[in-house]
Formats: structure tokens, C-alpha cells, sequence
């Protein structure tokens, strides 16, 4: 019998909460709720867990330990603690980080143990975008990176591979792993867009492919083919981790790419076929970005659908 595939995530990760319009709001993870419960078939392929929060020691490995210190000491007991423009905390903030750098922690217990064939956590905030030391862009903890590091500390991992196809570059990932040579980080994003990085840090582990606006699947589709799965390829990590945000569908309000549902399903067979020759078929993927309800739904299924190895992803 074929393997669950993990789902992973924790209700504190709803009460997250920065106020009303913005776009990082809680009806992201109810949208996806609602489309799992439409579809009888993954929710049947699914294990269910509820995420633990992370604790210090994981946290550090990703971010200094007076940034954390810091975000504890700061979060709010009521009203709503602004951490810069875009990210502010309320006083399920804290909770919904820990949760969900620990979803990222446990999926990474249960594949690297072979328990599933891979994970998917549900979560927010997302995480790309948090520094060593700095939060930014909707962002806390960055909980791939804490993934990333657990596995190499605790499961013996000696390289690993992080994929983000978010449409916004991975900054805060790119900056904790920039100078650490058991980690490659392989990326597309929209560019010239917020953060407005990615073109300088570029370098045989850092693969990062700048895409203009309204490019497309085929543009995008062949940066993956031409240029992701050759660094990957001699790369040869043991696990493969996906920073999935889908804010670069073309139904997405923040930015002004133009893929669709196919192309997520056809990014994640991609990779799958690559974790299953190169990791074990070991891959741990988190959500970050996407701000149209209906397509996040859409697209989180396709890509959900392809882990599950179920059929029409």
C-alpha cells in the first residue's frame, strides 16, 4: 500500500492575524480547507497531524538567538505589536510561527524516516522572507530554512536542496544558507518586485532565474528544465525542500506572472521524479505566498495531487 502523504499544520496558524485587507490573512488556510474537503480523493491520501511548535534549539540554527529572544519579548498580549510595514504580530503571532517552523520540523522527522513519502505543510505566516536576524515581507521564522537545517543537524543529511517558486525572491533563505556549502537554493521569481534581491547573490548553489513581468509557464517551465534540474542534478542533495508560494499564478493580486494550475503540477512531477532518483523521494514542502483565494486553492491541490501521486494534479 502506498504511503500517506503528511499534512501538517495547527489552528493557531488561523488566528494569525494582521489586520483587516491585508492579503496574508487567515482565509488563505480556510480556502484550502475547503477545497480538501471538496476533494474526497487527497483528503483520503492524506495523514493529518497537527503541528508541534519549534523550539529554541531549532530555531537557532536558522536565526540568531536575539532575534528570537526579541520576536518573543515583542509579541502582544492584545492589539497589534507592527513589526515593519508589511508584518505585524497579534497575540497568536507567536504561537502560529512556532507551529509552523514545527510542521516544517516534523515533516522533515517523518520523511527523513521514511514514516510518509512526503509532506506538505499548510501554514502561515509564510517564511522566505525572514532574514538571520530580521523579519520582513509578511515574514517571522523561516520555517524551510528551519527544516533545512533540522535535517542536516539531527537526521546526518550531508547536502540538502531548497526549491522556492514563489514569485517573490527568497531573500531570508538565500541569506542564511548563502555561505553554508551543504545547501543549494534554486529559485524563479519576478523581477524587478519586492525584495528587489536575487540578481547579485547568484553562484553555483545560489540559482536563482529572474523572471520579467507577465512571463509566463513556458518561461518559466524552461528555467526549471534549463537551468534548476542541471544545478540539482550535480548538486545531488539528499532531501529536496520547496518553498511552494503560488502567488505566481496569473489570478494573484500582488504580482504579474502568468502561471496556472498546470504548471505547478507539472513543476511538482518534475520534482518528484528528480527526489525519486536523487532523495529517496524525500521532499518536505511548505507553503509560502499566494493571494487569490480560488487560485491558491486551485493550485495548492495540483500540487498536493502530484505529491500524493494521485492522477489529474
Amino acid at each position: 500500500m502506498p504511503k500517506p502523504l503528511a499534512w501538517i499544520t495547527h489552528d493557531a496558524c488561523r488566528l494569525h492575524d494582521m489586520g483587516e485587507g491585508h492579503p496574508e490573512s487567515p482565509q488563505r488556510l480556510l480556502a484550502i480547507e475547503a477545497m480538501l474537503a471538496r476533494d474526497t480523493e487527497l483528503a483520503a491520501s492524506l495523514q493529518r497531524e497537527a503541528a508541534p511548535p519549534a523550539d529554541g534549539a531549532q530555531l537557532v540554527r536558522a536565526h540568531d538567538e536575539r532575534y528570537v529572544a526579541a520576536i518573543e519579548r515583542i509579541a502582544p498580549s492584545s492589539g497589534t505589536r507592527q513589526i515593519d510595514a508589511d508584518t505585524a504580530m497579534n497575540p497568536y503571532t507567536l504561537e502560529a510561527v512556532r507551529r509552523a517552523a514545527g510542521a516544517a520540523v516534523r515533516a522533515t522527522d517523518l520523511v527523513a524516516r521514511g514514516e510518509v513519502a512526503s509532506a506538505f505543510c499548510p501554514v502561515r505566516p509564510p517564511g522566505h522572507h525572514a532574514e538571520h536576524a530580521r523579519a520582513m515581507g509578511f515574514c517571522i521564522f523561516n520555517s524551510i530554512a528551519v527544516a533545512a537545517h533540522h535535517a542536516l543537524a539531527v537526521h546526518g543529511f550531508e547536502r540538502v536542496a531548497i526549491v522556492d517558486f514563489d514569485v517573490h525572491h527568497g531573500n531570508g533563505t538565500e541569506d542564511i544558507f548563502r555561505d553554508d556549502p551543504r545547501v543549494m537554493m534554486v529559485s524563479t521569481f519576478q523581477h524587478p518586485l519586492y525584495p528587489y534581491s536575487g540578481i547579485d547573490g547568484r553562484s553555483e548553489r545560489m540559482v536563482n532565474v529572474p523572471l520579467p513581468a507577465q512571463a509566463d509557464g513556458r518561461a518559466f517551465r524552461a528555467a526549471v528544465s534549463g537551468e534548476w534540474l542541471p544545478a540539482l542534478r550535480a548538486f545531488a542533495p539528499q532531501m529536496l525542500f520547496i518553498s511552494a508560494g503560488f502567488d505566481a499564478h496569473r489570478e494573484d493580486p500582488l504580482a504579474s506572472l502568468a502561471l496556472v494550475e498546470a504548471d505547478y503540477a507539472w513543476v511538482t512531477g518534475e520534482l518528484r521524479a528528480f527526489a525519486d532518483e536523487y532523495c529517496g523521494g524525500r521532499i518536505v514542502s511548505v507553503l509560502e505566498g499566494g493571494y487569490s483565494l480560488p487560485a491558491l486553492a486551485r493550485s495548492v491541490r495540483a500540487h498536493a495531487r502530484v505529491l500524493a501521486g494521485l492522477s489529474g494534479g
